[in-house]
């Protein structure tokens, strides 16, 4: 058995990874001539950028890569969580544990009752929005001044236009597991929030793809797009990948392309394929800043009503201490666009380095300078009413979809479902 794989971002690489171990022959073909897809990082004037996700999850399925590739020496890992929300002119601290719970300024106390109440509310309800779901089930204010900036900052999206059978599959599992929302909630905080740290490598997340791709080199192949995936003429249920190089003959495909790409590859084998097209992402540009702050934490996500363009910003400098040669000057990373504000990314790099810089200065009250903008047109899946069109697509047989826009974002998520999938090719 010999398993085609489109695409070498976190997803192909874990897969071949885990194929690999299975003994089953593999290949990956991706259009780059680096590894990582989206996963991107590089030093600008010294410092440690990314350009794509700024740190990840040290899971069980992360924890097992790093140990068998050696990485363990390379990891660093980030202190307790610390994030906040710029709520009324202000950054006030997300709760994370009891005690914040008890003492933060983002909920009244009339709002924190609303949240202890949500085991008596009705159960999640899959076609109301993520943003009905969390205001009737923790009240209004804990929806506008935490959950709606933090959930919907992590996506770039709006959450009142984010359906619950798209965006919140893992909150429904969860309440059918526990009967409600709140007693995971609590468990967490109890245990003073995740049990899986934020965590980096030394040259930054991409270090991580790079390793997956030195250990099974012989088995990638990069610059390689594929132009077309056919059946094989002769009957015999395999598959051709055309590639500008060749062809390879495949008993089994995985597709871990964008949603527009996977439409025109798998046009051939399937006449719904064309349903993966209207699928929406997130525009979202990356400003990184350099500036010298003494706040400490992960970062902030800004209430959607504060009049300001940025979304969030990761606090590169202080979660992993990421400075430069210049000393003590650090990385900040501005995040704009998104749902909220997608027509923003039509303006040049420098109006989005001066706004990022400006409305960073007024919160955060520390000049910055511009290190770095870039543009991800098509960025973060939208999760949004144009995911029903994937109740129109069937995949062909032989055919597997392993990505963002089947399953949950994220690179522990991306890997977790790459194990999953190479078991289930194993047998």
């Amino acid at each position: 058995m010999t398993v085609g794989i489109v695409g070498g971002g976190i997803t192909g690489l874990a897969l071949a990874h885990n194929l690999d171990e299975a003994g089953i022959d593999h290949v990956i073909l991706e259009a780059d001539d680096e590894p990582g897809g989206v996963i991107r990082s590089g030093r600008v004037d010294g410092y440690l950028l990314e350009w794509g996700p700024q740190r990840l999850r040290r899971t069980g399925p992360v924890d097992e890569l790093i140990a068998d590739l050696g990485l363990e020496d390379e990891v660093i890992e980030a202190g307790d969580t610390k994030l906040f929300v710029y709520a009324n002119g202000a950054l006030r601290r997300a709760p994370f544990s009891i005690e914040e719970f008890g003492t933060t300024d983002l909920l009244s106390w009339r709002g924190k009752l609303d949240v202890l109440e949500e085991p008596q509310t009705d159960p999640v309800d899959p076609e109301e929005t993520a943003a009905e779901m969390f205001t009737r089930k923790f009240g209004e204010e804990a929806y506008e001044n935490l959950i709606g900036p933090l959930f919907g900052g992590t996506y770039g999206s709006l959450p009142h236009r984010m359906p619950v059978k798209h965006s919140l599959s893992g909150v429904m599992r969860m309440e059918e597991t526990y009967g409600d929302l709140l007693t995971p909630v609590l468990k967490r905080a109890m245990a003073d929030g995740s049990s899986a740290p934020a965590m980096t490598f030394e040259e930054g997340v991409q270090r991580l793809p790079e390793a997956l791709y030195d250990a099974h080199e012989e088995n990638v192949r990069l610059e390689t797009p594929v132009t077309e995936i056919r059946k094989k003429g002769d009957g015999d249920g395999r598959f051709v990948l055309e590639t500008d190089d060749g062809s390879f003959d495949v008993d089994d495909v995985v597709v871990t392309t964008p949603a527009a790409v996977s439409a025109d590859l798998l046009s051939n084998l399937s006449d719904t394929a064309e349903s993966l097209r209207r699928l929406n992402y997130n525009p979202l540009a990356f400003v990184h800043l350099r500036a010298d702050s003494d706040r400490d934490g992960f970062g902030y996500q800004v209430r959607h009503d504060e009049g300001l363009d940025t979304l969030g910003v990761s606090w590169n400098a202080s979660m992993f201490g990421r400075t430069g040669k210049s000393g003590s000057k650090g990385v900040y990373t501005v995040f704009l666009g998104g749902m909220k504000n997608p027509e923003l990314l039509e303006e040049s790099d420098e109006t989005l380095g001066e706004i990022a810089a400006t409305e960073f200065a007024e919160v955060m009250g520390s000049d910055a300078e511009v290190l770095s903008v870039h543009k991800l047109h098509r960025g973060f899946p939208a999760y949004d009413e144009s995911w029903d069109a994937l109740d129109e697509f069937e995949t062909p047989d032989g055919v597997h979809l392993a990505t963002n826009y089947t399953a949950r974002m994220g690179v522990p998520s991306r890997i977790r479902e790459a194990k999953a999938l190479a078991g289930q090719l194993a047998k």
